[in-house]
Protein backbone atom coordinates (compact mmCIF):
# COMPACT_ATOMS: atom_id res chain seq x y z
CA UNK A 1 0.00 0.00 0.00
CA UNK A 2 1.07 3.88 -0.53
CA UNK A 3 0.50 6.73 2.22
CA UNK A 4 -2.22 9.27 2.09
CA UNK A 5 0.28 11.90 1.83
CA UNK A 6 2.26 10.33 -1.11
CA UNK A 7 2.44 13.52 -3.83
CA UNK A 8 2.03 11.16 -6.72
CA UNK A 9 -1.74 10.82 -5.80
CA UNK A 10 -2.46 14.08 -6.32
CA UNK A 11 -0.61 14.32 -9.69
CA UNK A 12 -2.36 11.26 -10.71
CA UNK A 13 -5.72 12.99 -9.52
CA UNK A 14 -4.72 15.86 -11.75
CA UNK A 15 -3.71 13.60 -14.73
CA UNK A 16 -7.31 11.90 -14.84
CA UNK A 17 -9.08 15.33 -14.33
CA UNK A 18 -7.61 16.42 -17.96
CA UNK A 19 -7.70 13.30 -19.45
CA UNK A 20 -11.25 13.64 -18.88
CA UNK A 21 -11.72 16.98 -19.95
CA UNK A 22 -10.37 15.57 -23.09
CA UNK A 23 -6.50 16.46 -23.25
CA UNK A 24 -5.18 13.07 -24.31
CA UNK A 25 -1.70 14.24 -24.78
CA UNK A 26 -1.46 14.54 -20.97
CA UNK A 27 0.74 11.65 -19.13
CA UNK A 28 2.00 11.53 -15.78
CA UNK A 29 5.32 11.27 -14.61
CA UNK A 30 6.08 7.29 -13.38
CA UNK A 31 8.76 7.50 -10.07
CA UNK A 32 11.19 5.60 -9.74
CA UNK A 33 9.88 3.61 -6.88
CA UNK A 34 7.99 1.28 -9.29
CA UNK A 35 5.23 0.30 -6.64
CA UNK A 36 1.61 -0.34 -6.98
CA UNK A 37 0.78 3.35 -7.33
CA UNK A 38 3.43 3.53 -10.15
CA UNK A 39 1.85 0.60 -11.97
CA UNK A 40 -1.60 2.72 -11.92
CA UNK A 41 -0.33 5.66 -13.41
CA UNK A 42 1.78 3.74 -16.13
CA UNK A 43 -2.37 1.78 -16.73
CA UNK A 44 -3.51 5.43 -16.71
CA UNK A 45 -0.96 6.83 -19.41
CA UNK A 46 -1.29 3.53 -21.51
CA UNK A 47 -5.42 3.92 -22.03
CA UNK A 48 -4.50 7.73 -22.34
CA UNK A 49 -2.59 6.76 -25.45
CA UNK A 50 -5.04 4.02 -26.67
CA UNK A 51 -7.38 7.11 -26.55
CA UNK A 52 -5.16 9.49 -28.00
CA UNK A 53 -4.72 6.81 -31.06
CA UNK A 54 -8.58 6.31 -31.11
CA UNK A 55 -9.44 9.67 -31.29
CA UNK A 56 -6.92 10.37 -34.21
CA UNK A 57 -8.44 7.97 -36.02
CA UNK A 58 -11.88 8.92 -35.78
CA UNK A 59 -10.89 12.40 -36.23
CA UNK A 60 -9.17 11.28 -39.37
CA UNK A 61 -12.44 9.24 -40.39
CA UNK A 62 -14.53 12.39 -40.18
CA UNK A 63 -12.20 14.10 -42.18
CA UNK A 64 -12.21 11.43 -45.27
CA UNK A 65 -16.04 11.25 -44.72
CA UNK A 66 -16.52 15.07 -44.95
CA UNK A 67 -14.67 15.08 -47.79
CA UNK A 68 -16.71 12.21 -49.60
CA UNK A 69 -19.59 13.84 -48.22
CA UNK A 70 -18.76 17.10 -49.94
CA UNK A 71 -17.59 15.78 -53.10
CA UNK A 72 -20.93 13.95 -53.39
CA UNK A 73 -23.02 17.11 -52.62
CA UNK A 74 -20.70 18.63 -55.61
CA UNK A 75 -21.87 15.19 -57.80
CA UNK A 76 -25.37 15.67 -57.22
CA UNK A 77 -25.09 19.43 -57.69
CA UNK A 78 -23.71 18.65 -61.11
CA UNK A 79 -26.31 15.92 -61.78
CA UNK A 80 -28.66 17.77 -60.98
CA UNK A 81 -27.83 20.50 -63.46
CA UNK A 82 -26.39 18.01 -65.82
CA UNK A 83 -28.30 16.08 -69.21
CA UNK A 84 -27.29 11.78 -67.98
CA UNK A 85 -27.00 10.78 -71.54
CA UNK A 86 -25.39 13.86 -73.92
CA UNK A 87 -23.26 15.15 -70.66
CA UNK A 88 -25.01 18.71 -71.75
CA UNK A 89 -26.46 21.26 -69.20
CA UNK A 90 -30.29 20.16 -68.34
CA UNK A 91 -33.65 22.50 -68.35
CA UNK A 92 -32.57 23.76 -64.87
CA UNK A 93 -28.65 24.97 -65.36
CA UNK A 94 -30.60 26.84 -68.70
CA UNK A 95 -32.76 28.90 -66.76
CA UNK A 96 -29.40 29.66 -64.51
CA UNK A 97 -27.69 30.53 -67.64
CA UNK A 98 -30.15 32.78 -68.92
CA UNK A 99 -30.93 34.37 -65.35
CA UNK A 100 -27.54 35.05 -64.61
CA UNK A 101 -27.31 36.77 -68.34
CA UNK A 102 -30.27 38.83 -68.23
CA UNK A 103 -28.92 39.83 -64.38
CA UNK A 104 -25.52 40.73 -65.67
CA UNK A 105 -26.95 44.13 -67.99
CA UNK A 106 -25.20 43.63 -71.11
CA UNK A 107 -26.17 46.33 -73.36
CA UNK A 108 -28.75 45.73 -75.43
CA UNK A 109 -27.39 45.00 -78.71
CA UNK A 110 -24.90 42.28 -76.67
CA UNK A 111 -27.52 40.58 -74.36
CA UNK A 112 -27.88 37.56 -73.93
CA UNK A 113 -29.68 35.32 -77.18
CA UNK A 114 -31.23 31.88 -76.91
CA UNK A 115 -31.40 29.41 -80.09
CA UNK A 116 -33.88 26.68 -79.58
CA UNK A 117 -33.65 23.77 -81.30
CA UNK A 118 -35.76 20.81 -82.42
CA UNK A 119 -34.22 17.48 -84.31
CA UNK A 120 -36.36 17.14 -87.87
CA UNK A 121 -36.08 13.62 -88.57
CA UNK A 122 -35.54 11.93 -84.83
CA UNK A 123 -38.94 10.49 -84.55
CA UNK A 124 -38.54 8.51 -87.58
CA UNK A 125 -35.09 7.11 -86.81
CA UNK A 126 -36.17 6.43 -83.50
CA UNK A 127 -39.10 4.59 -84.71
CA UNK A 128 -37.31 2.36 -87.43
CA UNK A 129 -33.78 1.72 -85.50
CA UNK A 130 -34.40 2.07 -82.31
CA UNK A 131 -33.92 3.54 -78.79
CA UNK A 132 -30.42 2.75 -78.66
CA UNK A 133 -29.54 4.02 -82.29
CA UNK A 134 -31.70 7.25 -81.35
CA UNK A 135 -29.68 8.11 -77.84
CA UNK A 136 -26.67 7.92 -80.60
CA UNK A 137 -28.01 10.31 -82.68
CA UNK A 138 -28.58 12.39 -79.50
CA UNK A 139 -24.73 12.06 -78.17
CA UNK A 140 -23.59 12.91 -81.70
CA UNK A 141 -25.81 16.11 -81.72
CA UNK A 142 -24.64 17.41 -78.31
CA UNK A 143 -21.07 16.79 -79.55
CA UNK A 144 -21.47 18.48 -82.94
CA UNK A 145 -23.37 21.83 -80.71
CA UNK A 146 -20.23 21.77 -78.99
CA UNK A 147 -18.38 22.05 -81.61
CA UNK A 148 -20.05 24.58 -83.48
CA UNK A 149 -20.62 27.51 -80.43
CA UNK A 150 -18.42 30.00 -78.44
CA UNK A 151 -16.26 28.78 -75.28
CA UNK A 152 -18.50 30.60 -72.95
CA UNK A 153 -21.72 29.90 -74.57
CA UNK A 154 -24.17 27.15 -72.67
CA UNK A 155 -25.39 24.02 -74.44
CA UNK A 156 -28.32 22.41 -73.18
CA UNK A 157 -30.62 19.19 -73.83
CA UNK A 158 -33.73 19.82 -72.60
CA UNK A 159 -35.78 16.33 -73.13
CA UNK A 160 -36.66 14.50 -76.50
CA UNK A 161 -35.19 15.26 -78.94
CA UNK A 162 -34.98 19.52 -78.03
CA UNK A 163 -31.61 21.39 -77.36
CA UNK A 164 -31.10 24.80 -76.84
CA UNK A 165 -27.78 27.22 -76.58
CA UNK A 166 -27.66 30.56 -74.35
CA UNK A 167 -25.37 32.86 -75.89
CA UNK A 168 -24.86 34.86 -72.94
CA UNK A 169 -23.37 38.33 -75.00
CA UNK A 170 -24.05 38.37 -78.33
CA UNK A 171 -25.99 40.49 -80.91
CA UNK A 172 -28.79 38.60 -82.77
CA UNK A 173 -26.78 38.82 -86.09
CA UNK A 174 -23.57 36.85 -84.39
CA UNK A 175 -26.26 34.29 -83.13
CA UNK A 176 -28.00 33.76 -86.58
CA UNK A 177 -23.95 32.64 -87.69
CA UNK A 178 -23.84 30.32 -84.99
CA UNK A 179 -27.19 29.11 -85.90
CA UNK A 180 -26.47 28.53 -89.64
CA UNK A 181 -22.82 26.67 -88.06
CA UNK A 182 -24.52 24.25 -86.57
CA UNK A 183 -27.72 23.97 -89.11
CA UNK A 184 -23.93 23.02 -91.22
CA UNK A 185 -22.75 20.46 -88.84
CA UNK A 186 -25.81 18.94 -88.59
CA UNK A 187 -25.91 18.37 -92.46
CA UNK A 188 -23.29 15.93 -91.84
CA UNK A 189 -24.22 12.13 -91.70
CA UNK A 190 -23.89 10.43 -88.85
CA UNK A 191 -22.26 6.89 -88.77
CA UNK A 192 -24.44 4.04 -87.11
CA UNK A 193 -23.69 0.56 -86.81
CA UNK A 194 -24.41 -0.61 -90.39
CA UNK A 195 -26.05 2.95 -91.16
CA UNK A 196 -25.60 6.19 -92.01
CA UNK A 197 -28.35 8.72 -91.50
CA UNK A 198 -28.76 12.43 -91.64
CA UNK A 199 -30.85 14.37 -89.07
CA UNK A 200 -31.36 18.03 -89.68
CA UNK A 201 -32.86 20.52 -87.28
CA UNK A 202 -34.75 23.93 -86.97
CA UNK A 203 -34.05 26.69 -85.00
CA UNK A 204 -35.87 29.56 -83.21
CA UNK A 205 -33.93 32.57 -82.04
CA UNK A 206 -34.93 34.80 -79.52
CA UNK A 207 -32.69 37.89 -78.15
CA UNK A 208 -33.22 39.02 -74.66
CA UNK A 209 -34.58 42.26 -73.97
CA UNK A 210 -34.47 44.56 -70.41
CA UNK A 211 -37.27 43.24 -68.29
CA UNK A 212 -37.38 39.69 -70.03
CA UNK A 213 -37.42 36.49 -67.53
CA UNK A 214 -35.95 33.18 -68.97
CA UNK A 215 -39.43 31.51 -69.21
CA UNK A 216 -40.26 34.71 -71.65
CA UNK A 217 -37.05 33.84 -73.72
CA UNK A 218 -37.92 30.56 -73.95
CA UNK A 219 -41.33 30.78 -75.08
CA UNK A 220 -40.10 33.67 -78.07
CA UNK A 221 -37.49 30.82 -79.32
CA UNK A 222 -40.45 27.81 -79.05
CA UNK A 223 -42.68 30.23 -80.98
CA UNK A 224 -39.84 31.19 -83.95
CA UNK A 225 -38.59 27.65 -83.54
CA UNK A 226 -42.21 26.31 -84.93
CA UNK A 227 -42.75 29.36 -87.54
CA UNK A 228 -38.97 27.55 -88.62
CA UNK A 229 -40.39 24.18 -89.05
CA UNK A 230 -43.30 25.14 -90.87
CA UNK A 231 -40.88 26.87 -93.35
CA UNK A 232 -39.61 23.28 -93.93
CA UNK A 233 -36.53 21.77 -92.74
CA UNK A 234 -33.05 23.44 -91.34
CA UNK A 235 -34.37 26.41 -90.97
CA UNK A 236 -33.49 29.16 -88.94
CA UNK A 237 -36.54 31.90 -87.78
CA UNK A 238 -35.48 34.89 -85.51
CA UNK A 239 -39.10 35.54 -83.13
CA UNK A 240 -41.31 38.56 -84.07
CA UNK A 241 -44.05 39.68 -82.43
CA UNK A 242 -46.35 38.91 -85.33
CA UNK A 243 -45.66 35.28 -84.67
CA UNK A 244 -46.64 35.20 -81.34
CA UNK A 245 -50.16 36.55 -82.62
CA UNK A 246 -49.79 33.97 -85.06
CA UNK A 247 -49.68 31.25 -82.24
CA UNK A 248 -52.08 31.94 -80.49
CA UNK A 249 -54.64 32.08 -83.35
CA UNK A 250 -53.30 28.41 -83.92
CA UNK A 251 -54.18 27.95 -80.84
CA UNK A 252 -57.49 28.73 -80.86
CA UNK A 253 -57.89 26.85 -84.25
CA UNK A 254 -56.23 23.80 -82.11
CA UNK A 255 -59.62 24.18 -79.35
CA UNK A 256 -61.85 24.49 -82.18
CA UNK A 257 -60.73 21.52 -84.20
CA UNK A 258 -60.75 19.75 -80.94
CA UNK A 259 -64.70 20.63 -80.19
CA UNK A 260 -65.45 19.88 -83.99
CA UNK A 261 -64.28 16.96 -83.30
CA UNK A 262 -66.44 16.41 -80.42
CA UNK A 263 -69.32 18.05 -81.46
CA UNK A 264 -69.67 16.08 -84.98
CA UNK A 265 -68.41 19.70 -86.58
CA UNK A 266 -66.34 18.01 -89.39
CA UNK A 267 -68.10 16.05 -92.50
CA UNK A 268 -66.65 13.61 -95.02
CA UNK A 269 -67.13 14.15 -98.75
CA UNK A 270 -66.47 10.95 -100.71
CA UNK A 271 -64.74 10.90 -104.24
CA UNK A 272 -65.57 7.96 -106.64
CA UNK A 273 -63.05 4.99 -107.38
CA UNK A 274 -64.22 3.17 -110.44
CA UNK A 275 -63.61 0.21 -112.30
CA UNK A 276 -62.42 1.14 -115.78
CA UNK A 277 -63.69 -2.15 -117.88
CA UNK A 278 -67.23 -1.31 -116.92
CA UNK A 279 -67.42 2.33 -115.21
CA UNK A 280 -69.20 0.92 -112.26
CA UNK A 281 -68.50 2.59 -109.51
CA UNK A 282 -66.64 -0.15 -106.94
CA UNK A 283 -66.31 2.24 -104.21
CA UNK A 284 -65.60 5.67 -102.63
CA UNK A 285 -62.85 7.22 -100.58
CA UNK A 286 -63.58 9.19 -97.57
CA UNK A 287 -62.13 13.09 -97.50
CA UNK A 288 -62.59 14.72 -94.28
CA UNK A 289 -63.46 18.25 -94.21
CA UNK A 290 -64.11 21.29 -91.83
CA UNK A 291 -66.71 24.00 -91.99
CA UNK A 292 -65.37 25.97 -89.39
CA UNK A 293 -68.05 28.35 -88.27
CA UNK A 294 -65.92 31.62 -89.04
CA UNK A 295 -63.26 31.10 -91.76
CA UNK A 296 -65.64 28.40 -93.63
CA UNK A 297 -64.20 25.50 -95.12
CA UNK A 298 -60.87 24.96 -94.27
CA UNK A 299 -58.93 22.10 -96.29
CA UNK A 300 -57.18 18.52 -94.95
CA UNK A 301 -54.02 20.00 -96.08
CA UNK A 302 -54.07 22.89 -92.77
CA UNK A 303 -55.92 21.25 -90.00
CA UNK A 304 -54.84 17.50 -90.64
CA UNK A 305 -50.98 19.09 -89.50
CA UNK A 306 -52.51 20.78 -87.10
CA UNK A 307 -54.14 17.71 -85.37
CA UNK A 308 -51.05 15.99 -85.97
CA UNK A 309 -48.90 18.76 -83.54
CA UNK A 310 -51.64 19.16 -80.94
CA UNK A 311 -51.83 15.16 -80.73
CA UNK A 312 -55.25 14.78 -81.43
CA UNK A 313 -55.10 12.66 -85.18
CA UNK A 314 -56.03 9.66 -82.99
CA UNK A 315 -59.26 10.88 -82.16
CA UNK A 316 -59.58 12.67 -86.13
CA UNK A 317 -58.79 9.45 -87.37
CA UNK A 318 -61.66 7.50 -85.35
CA UNK A 319 -64.28 10.29 -85.93
CA UNK A 320 -63.70 9.29 -90.09
CA UNK A 321 -63.68 5.84 -89.18
CA UNK A 322 -66.75 5.73 -87.29
CA UNK A 323 -68.29 8.30 -90.38
CA UNK A 324 -67.10 6.89 -92.85
CA UNK A 325 -68.63 3.01 -92.05
CA UNK A 326 -71.72 4.30 -90.69
CA UNK A 327 -72.21 6.00 -93.89
CA UNK A 328 -71.79 3.02 -95.63
CA UNK A 329 -74.45 1.16 -93.50
CA UNK A 330 -76.97 3.75 -94.20
CA UNK A 331 -75.92 3.40 -98.39
CA UNK A 332 -76.51 -0.62 -97.99
CA UNK A 333 -79.54 -0.38 -96.33
CA UNK A 334 -80.75 2.19 -98.73
CA UNK A 335 -80.11 -0.95 -101.76
CA UNK A 336 -77.74 1.75 -103.26
CA UNK A 337 -74.62 -0.34 -102.93
CA UNK A 338 -74.21 -4.22 -102.96
CA UNK A 339 -71.53 -6.50 -100.84
CA UNK A 340 -68.62 -5.49 -103.64
CA UNK A 341 -68.89 -1.62 -102.75
CA UNK A 342 -66.19 -0.55 -100.43
CA UNK A 343 -65.18 2.49 -98.81
CA UNK A 344 -61.35 3.59 -98.08
CA UNK A 345 -60.30 5.80 -95.09
CA UNK A 346 -57.28 6.89 -94.65
CA UNK A 347 -55.13 6.39 -91.25
CA UNK A 348 -51.90 7.90 -89.72
CA UNK A 349 -48.61 6.28 -88.94
CA UNK A 350 -49.65 7.60 -85.02
CA UNK A 351 -52.78 4.53 -85.04
CA UNK A 352 -50.09 2.03 -86.10
CA UNK A 353 -48.64 2.37 -82.58
CA UNK A 354 -51.63 2.22 -80.77
CA UNK A 355 -53.11 -1.29 -80.18
CA UNK A 356 -56.06 0.12 -79.63
CA UNK A 357 -56.46 1.49 -83.37
CA UNK A 358 -57.62 -2.08 -83.57
CA UNK A 359 -60.20 -2.94 -81.46
CA UNK A 360 -61.61 0.51 -82.62
CA UNK A 361 -62.31 -1.22 -85.80
CA UNK A 362 -62.89 -3.87 -84.69
CA UNK A 363 -66.24 -2.45 -82.49
CA UNK A 364 -67.02 -0.33 -85.51
CA UNK A 365 -67.63 -2.76 -87.65
CA UNK A 366 -69.76 -5.18 -84.83
CA UNK A 367 -71.89 -2.04 -84.36
CA UNK A 368 -72.53 -1.45 -88.03
CA UNK A 369 -72.47 -4.92 -88.88
CA UNK A 370 -70.76 -4.14 -91.83
CA UNK A 371 -68.65 -7.25 -93.80
CA UNK A 372 -64.99 -6.36 -92.82
CA UNK A 373 -64.30 -6.40 -96.65
CA UNK A 374 -66.07 -3.46 -97.68
CA UNK A 375 -63.96 -1.02 -95.18
CA UNK A 376 -59.91 -0.48 -97.01
CA UNK A 377 -57.54 1.12 -95.03
CA UNK A 378 -55.36 3.40 -96.50
CA UNK A 379 -51.30 3.93 -95.19
CA UNK A 380 -49.08 6.17 -96.82
CA UNK A 381 -46.12 4.41 -98.56
CA UNK A 382 -43.32 6.08 -96.26
CA UNK A 383 -45.57 4.89 -93.06
CA UNK A 384 -45.45 1.45 -93.88
CA UNK A 385 -42.17 1.05 -94.85
CA UNK A 386 -40.32 3.07 -92.26
CA UNK A 387 -42.87 1.23 -89.70
CA UNK A 388 -41.68 -0.65 -86.97
CA UNK A 389 -42.39 -4.13 -85.70
CA UNK A 390 -45.71 -2.55 -84.13
CA UNK A 391 -46.41 -1.19 -87.05
CA UNK A 392 -46.33 -4.98 -88.72
CA UNK A 393 -48.19 -6.38 -85.58
CA UNK A 394 -50.88 -3.86 -86.12
CA UNK A 395 -50.94 -4.56 -89.91
CA UNK A 396 -51.71 -8.08 -89.11
CA UNK A 397 -54.01 -7.67 -87.08
CA UNK A 398 -56.06 -5.46 -89.08
CA UNK A 399 -55.68 -8.29 -91.51
CA UNK A 400 -57.09 -10.65 -89.52
CA UNK A 401 -60.37 -8.62 -88.74
CA UNK A 402 -60.65 -9.12 -92.71
CA UNK A 403 -60.65 -5.65 -93.69
CA UNK A 404 -58.39 -4.49 -96.67
CA UNK A 405 -54.87 -2.46 -96.58
CA UNK A 406 -53.99 -0.21 -99.32
CA UNK A 407 -50.74 1.97 -99.73
CA UNK A 408 -51.56 5.23 -100.87
CA UNK A 409 -49.77 7.38 -102.82
CA UNK A 410 -47.21 4.37 -104.20
CA UNK A 411 -44.21 5.69 -106.18
CA UNK A 412 -43.51 9.04 -104.06
CA UNK A 413 -41.04 7.61 -101.82
CA UNK A 414 -38.91 4.72 -103.12
CA UNK A 415 -37.73 3.02 -105.89
CA UNK A 416 -38.01 -0.55 -104.94
CA UNK A 417 -41.12 -2.46 -104.45
CA UNK A 418 -39.84 -5.77 -103.24
CA UNK A 419 -41.28 -4.80 -99.85
CA UNK A 420 -44.08 -5.40 -101.21
CA UNK A 421 -44.37 -8.90 -101.06
CA UNK A 422 -43.19 -9.01 -96.81
CA UNK A 423 -46.54 -7.01 -96.17
CA UNK A 424 -49.96 -7.69 -95.47
CA UNK A 425 -51.93 -5.38 -98.10
CA UNK A 426 -53.96 -6.28 -101.21
CA UNK A 427 -53.79 -3.10 -103.44
CA UNK A 428 -51.50 0.10 -103.56
CA UNK A 429 -53.03 3.32 -105.07
CA UNK A 430 -50.33 5.00 -107.41
CA UNK A 431 -49.52 8.01 -107.27
CA UNK A 432 -51.00 11.22 -109.60
CA UNK A 433 -47.17 11.68 -110.61
CA UNK A 434 -46.66 9.08 -112.25
CA UNK A 435 -49.40 9.47 -114.56
CA UNK A 436 -49.21 13.11 -114.94
CA UNK A 437 -48.07 12.95 -118.84
CA UNK A 438 -50.27 10.31 -120.03
CA UNK A 439 -51.70 11.66 -123.22
CA UNK A 440 -49.19 13.96 -123.95
CA UNK A 441 -45.36 12.63 -123.24
CA UNK A 442 -44.98 9.12 -125.75
CA UNK A 443 -42.95 7.40 -123.38
CA UNK A 444 -45.13 7.76 -120.50
CA UNK A 445 -47.75 4.44 -120.89
CA UNK A 446 -44.26 2.49 -121.52
CA UNK A 447 -43.65 3.47 -117.50
CA UNK A 448 -47.08 2.76 -116.55
CA UNK A 449 -47.16 -0.48 -118.00
CA UNK A 450 -43.83 -1.21 -116.32
CA UNK A 451 -45.26 0.06 -112.97
CA UNK A 452 -48.39 -2.52 -113.54
CA UNK A 453 -46.11 -5.64 -114.08
CA UNK A 454 -44.60 -5.04 -111.16
CA UNK A 455 -46.66 -4.35 -108.79
CA UNK A 456 -48.96 -7.63 -110.53
CA UNK A 457 -45.73 -9.35 -109.73
CA UNK A 458 -46.05 -8.81 -106.34
CA UNK A 459 -49.66 -10.44 -106.43
CA UNK A 460 -51.43 -7.10 -105.92
CA UNK A 461 -53.26 -4.65 -107.93
CA UNK A 462 -53.44 -1.01 -108.36
CA UNK A 463 -55.67 1.67 -108.33
CA UNK A 464 -54.78 4.65 -110.45
CA UNK A 465 -55.37 8.05 -109.11
CA UNK A 466 -55.26 11.95 -110.56
CA UNK A 467 -56.90 11.02 -113.53
CA UNK A 468 -58.33 13.83 -115.15
CA UNK A 469 -59.15 13.22 -118.50
CA UNK A 470 -61.24 10.89 -120.97
CA UNK A 471 -57.73 10.08 -122.91
CA UNK A 472 -55.84 8.96 -119.64
CA UNK A 473 -58.68 6.81 -118.69
CA UNK A 474 -58.72 4.88 -122.44
CA UNK A 475 -55.15 4.42 -122.32
CA UNK A 476 -55.29 2.79 -118.74
CA UNK A 477 -58.10 0.94 -120.15
CA UNK A 478 -56.31 -0.48 -123.18
CA UNK A 479 -53.08 -1.32 -120.66
CA UNK A 480 -55.12 -3.76 -118.35
CA UNK A 481 -55.18 -1.54 -115.42
CA UNK A 482 -58.27 -1.87 -113.55
CA UNK A 483 -59.58 0.74 -111.14
CA UNK A 484 -58.94 4.64 -111.19
CA UNK A 485 -59.83 8.02 -109.11
CA UNK A 486 -60.24 11.24 -110.11
CA UNK A 487 -61.94 14.37 -111.58
CA UNK A 488 -62.49 12.89 -114.85
CA UNK A 489 -64.91 10.27 -113.08
CA UNK A 490 -66.01 12.59 -110.04
CA UNK A 491 -64.50 15.24 -107.88
CA UNK A 492 -64.96 14.71 -104.40
CA UNK A 493 -68.16 15.14 -103.40
CA UNK A 494 -71.07 15.36 -100.13
CA UNK A 495 -72.89 11.98 -99.33
CA UNK A 496 -76.28 13.07 -100.58
CA UNK A 497 -74.95 13.14 -103.87
CA UNK A 498 -73.69 9.70 -104.61
CA UNK A 499 -76.75 8.24 -105.39
CA UNK A 500 -76.57 10.38 -108.02
CA UNK A 501 -73.23 9.26 -109.64
CA UNK A 502 -74.60 5.53 -108.18
CA UNK A 503 -77.48 6.31 -110.96
CA UNK A 504 -75.59 7.58 -113.34
CA UNK A 505 -73.36 4.12 -114.27
CA UNK A 506 -73.18 2.71 -117.36
CA UNK A 507 -75.72 0.37 -117.88
CA UNK A 508 -75.49 -2.90 -116.30
CA UNK A 509 -72.59 -1.51 -114.14
CA UNK A 510 -75.89 -0.55 -110.87
CA UNK A 511 -75.53 -3.56 -108.27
Amino acid sequence: MFADNDPRLSQLLEGIVRLASGDLSSRIEVSPARDELDAIITGTNLLAEDLQIIYEELEQRVQVRTQLLHEAHLEMQKMAMQDPLTGLANRSALIDALKTALDAGAAPEEGPVLLLMDLDAFKSINDSMGHTAGDQVLITVGQRLRGAVRADDVVARLGGDEFAIVMPSATPDQATVVGHRILAALKQPIELPGRSVRCGASIGLSAGAEGQTPEDMLMEADVAMYASKAEGQNRLHRFEPALLLMRRLRSQLVEDLRAAIKSDGLTLYYQPVVELATGRVEGVEALVRWNHPTRGFIMPDEFIPLAEEAGLISELGLWVLRAAVHQLRSWIAASLVDNRFSVRINISATDLQSLQFIEDVRNVLKETGVRPEQVVLELTEVAIVKGNELDRYSLAGLRGLGVGIEIDDFGTGYSSISYLRRLPVDRVKVDRSLITGLGTDPSQPALVAAVLQLVRACGLEAVWEGVETAEQAGILRGLGCLSAQGYYFSRPVPPDQIPLLLADQPEGANP
